[in-house]
């Protein structure tokens, strides 16, 4: 039998952040949804290196990219601009 895999209360706030994003991007325009989508995968990648014990940084991201979430759950938003 398998035993089964306990998560940090921080882990579980970052998969729930993630159902989120998924959940409001599902209820935008199909273009607007896969901007969405491709824009989460990229800051998840390239904050995956962060070490798991950076507590303030990983809560930091969390709270930045909840407000940013927030403005895409607003019904006039129509995409991300992406800025390089």
């Amino acid at each position: 039998m398998a035993t089964k895999v306990r998560y940090s209360g921080l882990q579980r706030q970052i998969f729930k952040f993630h159902r989120a994003i998924i959940r409001t991007a599902r209820e935008k325009e199909p273009g607007v949804c896969e901007g969405i989508m491709k824009y989460a995968r990229e800051q998840f990648e390239k904050h995956h290196t962060v070490d798991k014990r950076d507590v303030m940084r990983i809560e930091h991201l969390l709270r930045q990219g909840a407000k940013q979430l927030e403005l895409a759950q607003e019904p006039e938003f129509s995409g991300i601009s992406a800025s390089k």
